[in-house]
């Protein structure tokens, strides 16, 4: 392993060996069905988005079968929005009543999401936002969906953070309290760096936050996102060049992406990414030591549309065969070809074949180190040829009827 990130607070050795997890993203905004920032895009009141919550009513929910569906695909975590920006709740908090009990639904979502991921094995992620465009004391900003109301924003003389931060807080522990061991909890996000206006730790009071988090989950995991450092960093939408480092130094990291460019269901959105792409940029990401979290909305009415599902059955198609080049893996001490990707679990190394070559793919500096090679998917034995540092695998002319093929290489 080329990098040895420090320790940190939580506890990573899990996260690093699972490698992929399910986000989700589910609130009242799946109704507008046209991205979960809608209420800030749209400049949406608080009366207006009223409708919203009046319709919630998920009569098609099953969080059995989304947990199913997160297991097929080879996902080992998962992280819900218990509340996005908006301010919506999924679960009975009993510090507002905005939230999912007080829909015509009238059930908590949480609850029994929680247990049924839990019961398929699944670690247990939270993902709560610091900003809340809902909470009478928030004071608009540049994000906010009010920012272009002057009557709104002539009363924030009157509003005062410190009155919501009290309340962020008393909600994070009704989070790491009610609900058995939490994994993860996913904050998001700061942005005192967008100018003035924009809000970060000293608004949210994120010691204290922190400190409520570790007394009830000593060994949760809390990502960067309180503009304080924790355990993980959380790139998004983006895959970086190598591992992801901070202040010259490599962390442990999660690349976190969508399947189209919206987190929130998208009714009309189109530029879907395939499952060929899916796969590689989850082989890209465990490459360069990081995990995948692979985000999913569900629909307004409370389910996985037939494109979620066709791209979780792909994957978990690929993952049935290829897990073992995914958990317990990390970048690779040898420099991959082009067109390749190495990861690598101890005396293991497996070569993802992104582009099919021609007969041959040459593998510089394993000459002499490799005492047995094989695809991975049906275990078939590869032969190879050695020149110089240089093994080169013989491969067949058509290529495995697999998205990624792989081979897996006994190192010496």
């Amino acid at each position: 392993m080329p990098y040895q990130p420090d320790p940190t607070p939580g506890k990573t050795d899990w996260f690093v060996n699972d490698r992929f997890g399910m986000f989700i993203h589910w609130g009242i905004y799946a109704l507008a069905a046209r991205h979960e920032w809608v209420k800030s895009q749209e400049k949406i009141t608080d009366a207006d988005y009223q409708r919203y919550f009046d319709h919630f009513y998920p009569d098609l929910y099953d969080p059995v079968q989304w947990a199913r569906d997160a297991k097929a695909a080879g996902m080992k975590y998962f992280v819900i929005t218990t509340k996005h920006h908006d301010g919506f709740c999924l679960w009975d908090s009993q510090q507002t009543d905005y939230k999912a009990t007080n829909t015509p639904w009238g059930k908590d979502l949480l609850a029994p999401m929680v247990e049924a991921f839990r019961n398929e094995g699944l670690k247990v992620g939270l993902y709560h936002s610091l900003i809340d465009w809902h909470h009478p004391e928030f004071c608009s900003d540049m994000i906010h969906p009010r920012r272009d109301d002057e009557e709104y924003k002539a009363r924030d003389a009157d509003r005062d953070i410190a009155k919501y931060a009290d309340y962020l807080h008393k909600q994070a522990e009704e989070l790491t309290t009610q609900f058995g061991k939490v994994d993860i909890m996913w904050f998001d996000y700061s942005y005192t760096t967008y100018g003035p206006g924009g809000k970060g730790k000293d608004h949210w009071q994120s010691e204290k936050l922190l400190q409520i988090i570790r007394s009830h989950q000593p060994d949760v995991i809390v990502n960067n996102r309180t503009e304080i450092t924790q355990d993980i960093y959380t790139p998004e939408e983006t895959q970086p060049r190598g591992w992801y480092m901070v202040d010259g130094k490599p962390v442990v990291w999660e690349a976190c992406q969508t399947f189209c460019g919206s987190w929130g269901y998208y009714r009309d959105e189109m530029k879907w990414r395939g499952v060929p792409e899916l796969i590689r940029t989850l082989i890209d990401t465990v490459s360069k030591g990081g995990n995948l979290l692979l985000n999913v909305g569900p629909t307004a009415r409370g389910n996985f549309d037939n494109r979620v599902r066709e791209r979780l059955e792909g994957i978990g198609e690929w993952m049935a065969l290829h897990s073992r080049s995914i958990y317990g893996c990390t970048m690779s001490d040898f420099q991959a070809p082009t067109d390749t990707r190495y990861t690598q679990n101890g005396q293991r190394l497996y070569c993802h074949l992104t582009s099919w070559p021609f007969r041959a793919v040459h593998l510089d500096g394993l000459a002499g180190k490799v005492e047995y090679a094989q695809f991975l998917h049906d275990a078939s034995e590869l032969q190879y040829k050695e020149e110089g540092d240089t093994l080169t695998l013989q491969l067949p002319l058509v290529k495995p009827e697999v998205e990624v093929p792989v081979v897996e290489l006994w190192l010496k």
